[in-house]
């Protein structure tokens, strides 16, 4: 069962980089900037080195499944379905990157309408549910800490380029 949950998430992710690289082609053809290309390579070796991590604590600690794994896998199943309600939602402007087109209103709508980062707080969830799942709370601490690190930088840069090229 880890395994699979492993194949699903890794292929969950090759999709999104691969929608994440036509989306990009898109808005540049509309003449989006990018934003945050420095901190950009961190995030994705931090999330390479969350799944290593993930599969090293559970393999080399023998961990097991939680004996909460249903309500803890339900409630993974609900955060992907945010995930791809924002990503919906943000249509072709949805990237892993920080693109924005200038003059474009911002997203209000789907998860948009209540909050300003549903994605971020979907990986936020995930860091912590993820690890939860098999009791590997080394990868779920350590993991939170630099994802609270590099989204603080994220989130900082996101919402400056947002603020000065996006209509309200």
């Amino acid at each position: 069962m880890f395994w699979l949950l492993i194949a699903i998430l890794i292929a969950q992710r090759a999709a999104e980089m691969a929608v994440a690289r036509q989306n990009e082609q898109k808005v540049k053809k509309q003449g989006a900037i990018e934003f945050g290309e420095s901190h950009y390579p961190y995030i994705i070796i931090m999330h390479i080195l969350f799944f290593l991590s993930l599969i090293a604590e559970v393999l080399l600690m023998n961990k097991q499944p939680s004996s909460w794994w249903i309500g803890i896998a339900a409630v993974i199943l609900i955060v992907q379905a945010v995930r791809y309600w924002a990503l919906c939602s943000l249509g072709a402007y949805w990237n892993t990157k920080i693109l924005v087109v200038p003059g474009v209103e911002l997203v209000k709508k789907g998860p948009y309408k209540w909050m300003k980062h549903p994605n971020y707080t979907v990986v936020i969830l995930e860091i912590l549910l993820i690890p939860l799942l098999y009791q590997a709370y080394v990868t779920m601490c350590l993991f939170s800490i630099l994802n609270a690190v590099l989204l603080t930088v994220r989130i900082r840069a996101e919402d400056k380029a947002l603020e000065e090229y996006s209509i309200k």
